[in-house]
Formats: structure tokens, C-alpha cells, sequence
């Protein structure tokens, strides 16, 4: 049998089990509370730390991309494209500038406007020029290729248009070739063709008959023996059809014999023009001042 508890100390006995109670309970729901507080603070804390920094380091170097927020993460999936995509603005950042600089470029360096007028240029024989000339020019001839320069000129035509001729002559009378060609360019003497003896085939018959005005030939001299000034390349024909050569009854090209009173007619030289003066401003003269035969055409350094 239990003891009966004593009838005096009831009381006492109630209220310690009160407080023993009261403690107990305290105590209990303390525990869990304070268990799960750990992770639930520091899980979002590190989650939130590291996006924000990397949100702004993608700003900072693409200019061109969108500004986020004041304040604002980037939560979850939307990050992803920031951390690691190569789609990301800082990768399109160097082609946005670079058109950017090339449309300054050429903003600033506009392409200069094509005017007409005379142009000119002189060059060495290259191997593909020599290999053109295979019909003007061969071992044997009185002046070597080195000593030889190719010329373009711009000339007047007879449509009253410009055109690029071409021609050959010594390296040592380009300068004075190209500002006859120049002179005579800027008189608007028309010439019909400029072009090298070798589209003929070197033949000075078939260049002379297509009205062609040329230089540097390696032939005899017409009618006689020995090399003609043409084989130097001191020597240039002007529309040998409205000049022609005249000897007896011989007229060259045949064509020409419409021209051998002299008319006045374009392409036509004439005594003391502009063509006769251009020459002579370099120590050059006219066949067409010869007793016989008569060279219309014929400008040499020699002479002859």
C-alpha cells in the first residue's frame, strides 16, 4: 500500500509540481525552435552573396546590356545565362564596337571622286610584258628590254572621249613621251589608236592601216636597210592614215591618200600646232618637214 501523503504539506507538494511542470514545458518547445534556426539563415545568405556579385561583373563590361534593378538577384534559372552562357552580353560587346569603328572609318576616309583628266604611268619591262612583245622585239636588237619602259598615257579620241593608250619606248625619254602625251591631251589633239606594235603582229603595214599610233618597233627602216629609229624607241607615229608616208607615188598606209593635200582636219599635224610644238619642246622633230621621202607621222629624237 502507498503512504497516505501528510494533510499539512499538500500545498507545498502542489506547487512544486507546478514549477517542476512549468519548467519542463519551457524547455521543451526551446529545443526544436532553436534547431532549424542555423540553416535557415545562412542557406539564403550564401545563395544571395553570390549571384549579386556576378550580376555585377556582367553589367560592369557590357555596356550594351540591360541594367537590373537596384536591389534585385537574380534567382534560379534566370542566372544561369549570366554564369556561363557564351551568349552573354560580354561576348557581343567586341562586335558592336568594331562596327562601330569601321563605320567612323569610312565616315572619316571617304573614297576621293574620279575626275577626268590626263593620267599617266611608266614601268620596267616586266616578264609579262616582255612576253607580249615577242614580235617587236628579240635577241639582237639595238637596245635590251631593261633599257625600255612601258608607258600609258590617257588621250583624246576622235568621239571626243578619253582613252588609255599604251606604247613602249627608251627609259631614257619616258618623262619627256609622257608630257608630250600630255600636252597634246590637254590641246585636244584626237588620235584614233594607241596601242603596241605586237597586237599587229609587229607588222608596221597592218598597224598603220588601223589608223594605230605606236613607238617601239625592231624593224628595218621602211624602204632601206638597217634598224629605224623605232628599234631604239626614240621614235613615235600619229595617225598614220591622216599622216601618212610619202614617197614618189607611194602613199602609206593607202588610206592616207585622202590626207596628202593636207587638209585642215582633226588628227591632221600641221605646221608649227600643238603637236608639232609639244615635240620640239623636247629637242624632238617631224618627219613632215623632210625633202623626201615626206614622214607625216614620224616624230624621232634623231631626226632620222
Amino acid at each position: 500500500m502507498e503512504r497516505p501523503a501528510h494533510p499539512a504539506s499538500a500545498p507545498w507538494i502542489a506547487g512544486l509540481l507546478a514549477a517542476v511542470l512549468v519548467l519542463a514545458g519551457c524547455s521543451t518547445p526551446e529545443t526544436p525552435a532553436a534547431t532549424p534556426t542555423p540553416p535557415t539563415s545562412s542557406v539564403p545568405a550564401a545563395t544571395t552573396t553570390v549571384p549579386a556579385a556576378t550580376t555585377t561583373a556582367v553589367t560592369t563590361s557590357s555596356p550594351a546590356g540591360p541594367t537590373p534593378p537596384a536591389g534585385s538577384s537574380p534567382v534560379g534559372p534566370a542566372a544561369a545565362p549570366d554564369l556561363g552562357s557564351p551568349a552573354a552580353p560580354a561576348t557581343a560587346e567586341p562586335s558592336t564596337s568594331s562596327a562601330a569603328t569601321a563605320s567612323e572609318q569610312v565616315a572619316e576616309e571617304p573614297v576621293p571622286a574620279q575626275t577626268p583628266g590626263f593620267e599617266s604611268t611608266v614601268s620596267e619591262i616586266d616578264a609579262a610584258t616582255a612576253a607580249r612583245m615577242g614580235s617587236s622585239w628579240r635577241p639582237g636588237c639595238p637596245v635590251a628590254l631593261a633599257d625600255l619602259r612601258y608607258l600609258t598615257v590617257t588621250y583624246r579620241g576622235f568621239d571626243d572621249a578619253d582613252h588609255t593608250g599604251e606604247l613602249v619606248v627608251a627609259a631614257s625619254v619616258a618623262a619627256d613621251v609622257t608630257d608630250v602625251f600630255q600636252q597634246l591631251y590637254d590641246a585636244g589633239f584626237p588620235i584614233a589608236s594607241l596601242r603596241l606594235v605586237d597586237d599587229f603582229g609587229g607588222s608596221d603595214d597592218d598597224s598603220m592601216a588601223a589608223d594605230n599610233s605606236s613607238a617601239f618597233n625592231c624593224r628595218p627602216v621602211t624602204g632601206g636597210g638597217g634598224f629605224s629609229e623605232h628599234s631604239y624607241g626614240t621614235a613615235i607615229d600619229l595617225n598614220p592614215v591622216e599622216n601618212p608616208y610619202l614617197s614618189g607615188s607611194l602613199v602609206l598606209p593607202p588610206a592616207g591618200r585622202q590626207f596628202t593635200d593636207r587638209p585642215d582636219a582633226p588628227g591632221v599635224i600641221q605646221p608649227g600646232d600643238a603637236v608639232v610644238t609639244a615635240f620640239a619642246s623636247h629637242g624632238w622633230t617631224w618627219g613632215g618637214t623632210w625633202s623626201g621621202p615626206i614622214d607625216y607621222q614620224h616624230f624621232s629624237v634623231s631626226g632620222r
